[in-house]
């Protein structure tokens, strides 16, 4: 069955990316794993919006998901977390609707000092829910049948956007936004090569 795991709004700022708004639907991971995946979640996608240019669309292939991002030209960013059988195209169209509305419900001015308590955009839990079928957002991708007539880079690992010699796990060992339980946990499923493959 296709899954979205995560759907997140972020402002790229000089550099960080910062979570305005977030929802998760981790329902398919143990409970005691829930806290960890989202927070490993959170932390990857900042790092891929601080890794992707303004003005572009990525999609990242890691273990068993797919983290697709976008970051407008204003430094607004849309990542979606999803398996490997949710389509790019109906990703890439849905980050798009959601940054449109975002910007529609939340004025740019506040996007640079904003953080996801202060954030008031109830949408994104319902648009996880309603597009975890892709066939919802058929009617949806072909209205923007070209998305912005911007190319999207697939890569095969998000190892083709870290910088020469930097690797995933000694980001996370270096991390200060991870709990040291995360950082176990990411040690922990990396080990094993279960759930979570980031």
């Amino acid at each position: 069955m296709v899954k979205v795991y995560a759907l997140l709004v972020l402002y790229k700022g000089v550099n960080s990316g910062t979570v305005l708004k977030s929802a998760y639907d981790l329902q398919s991971f143990s409970f005691f794993q829930r806290s960890s995946v989202q927070e490993f979640m959170m932390f990857v996608s900042k790092t891929m919006v601080e890794r992707t240019q303004a003005a572009s669309r990525q999609s990242f292939k890691e273990g068993e998901y797919m983290l697709h991002v976008y970051v407008r030209a204003d430094n607004l960013a849309g990542v979606l977390i999803s398996d490997h059988e949710y389509p790019n195209r109906v990703a890439h169209t849905l980050i798009t609707k959601i940054l449109d509305e975002f910007t529609a419900a939340v004025p740019a001015s506040n996007w640079a000092t904003a953080d996801e308590a202060s954030v008031d955009f109830p949408l994104l839990p319902q648009y996880l829910a309603r597009y975890q079928n892709p066939k919802e957002a058929d009617a949806l991708t072909k209205i923007q049948s070209e998305l912005d007539e911007t190319k999207i880079i697939l890569h095969d690992t998000i190892k083709a956007v870290l910088e020469r010699g930097e690797k995933l796990d000694d980001m996370v060992a270096k991390s200060e936004s991870l709990t040291m339980h995360s950082k176990l946990f990411y040690k922990t499923a990396r080990k094993t090569n279960s759930c979570c493959n980031f």
